[in-house]
């Protein structure tokens, strides 16, 4: 019989609250980008989720205080490319902020509609973005795949416990 925790009495969460849980959460480390006007902009997600397969969608979350986001905020079209356990610099660098994220040693290069696609992935989808909704101080991106490589060689890059880790056997 296992114990059942005394739940108290409740509280409203706190955002130290939702990092703590979700630090003990392994997520899988994507990498967003779209053709800025200033040039190529990206950032690193870890709330890629899949939306719908028909047609198919996806989803993401940017914070509207995010550097990426007055770029997120217009394009059309958005890259995601899912990292494999050799990119945790990669996923670093695109977290960091004021990296200069498609530098070298950032291999690239513009893809279908112009969306900037990131080379030795494990795949990679363009896609077309058909809403952001407001979600408290993010917006929650909905795009709708266009194409893609899913043949990338590797395994997932993963964040848990605020680092980037790969699959242990």
């Amino acid at each position: 019989m296992t114990a059942t925790p005394d739940l108290g009495t409740p509280q409203l969460a706190s955002p130290d609250l939702l990092r703590s849980v979700f630090r003990r959460h392994a997520a899988g480390v994507a990498v967003i980008t779209v053709p800025g006007g200033g040039g190529p902009v990206g950032f690193t997600a870890t709330s890629l989720t899949s939306v719908s397969a028909e047609p198919p969608v996806v989803s993401f979350g940017i914070g509207v205080g995010a550097s990426s986001w007055p770029a997120i905020s217009e394009s059309d079209h958005v890259g995601v490319h899912i990292l494999g356990e050799h990119q945790q610099e990669l996923a670093a660098t695109f977290a960091r902020s004021g990296a200069d994220r498609f530098g070298a040693p950032t291999r690239w290069r513009k893809g279908p509609e112009g969306v900037p696609v990131l080379d030795d992935v494990l795949a990679w989808l363009v896609c077309r973005v058909v809403a952001r909704v407001p979600a408290g101080d993010h917006r929650i991106v909905l795009a709708e795949v266009v194409l893609g490589d899913p043949t990338g060689a590797g395994r997932p890059l993963l964040y848990h416990q605020g680092r980037f880790n790969g699959l242990r056997d």
